[in-house]
């Protein structure tokens, strides 16, 4: 059994190059090495991430073969992150830190590894920009368009009622 960090801070799922050594996973070359900044947005000084492993995950009748990235030079064990989290949805309970597998995706059990390069919440974000800007660039011209149009003052005349 190891503890596991959820980290919804974290854009990968990486594990320790030490703690899968020592527990004897076999490395696999990834095809194209990725480079991986730490919290403070500074590279990793240990260097690229070069390999992976093939892990099955078990928690709470949860059960799942995935392959996660491993780091060098680090003291934790496995963090999973957004990818992880957008793809199961787990419900946590801040307070107590219960963690309940009830919204997990049909494939779940499968083998599944999030793609390389953009994340779901990345690719989110930037469509939501591109929306943003798609907005203020429709208020601009609307704008423009009411300056063209002639203007037309109204007046509003008090009425007199009886009741």
């Amino acid at each position: 059994m190891v503890e596991v960090l959820l980290d919804s801070g974290a854009t990968e799922l990486v594990m320790s190059l030490e703690f899968a050594k020592k527990q004897g996973f076999k490395l696999k070359k990834l095809e194209r090495l990725m480079n991986v900044r730490n919290v403070d947005g500074l590279f990793n000084k240990e260097g690229l991430i070069e390999n992976m492993v093939e892990v099955n995950i078990y928690y709470q009748g949860h059960r799942e073969k995935m392959e996660i990235d491993v780091i060098r030079g680090q003291k934790w064990t496995v963090i999973l992150g957004m990818p992880w989290l957008a793809h199961h949805n787990p419900e946590i309970d801040w307070r107590t830190g219960e963690v309940k597998m009830t919204r997990c995706p049909e494939e779940c059990g499968k083998q599944w590894r999030p793609v390389q390069g953009k994340s779901g919440w990345e690719k989110q974000k930037e469509e939501e920009a591109k929306e943003e800007v798609g907005r203020k660039r429709e208020e601009k011209n609307r704008k423009k368009k009411q300056k063209k149009e002639k203007t037309m003052e109204v007046k509003r005349v008090a009425e007199k009622w009886e009741i």
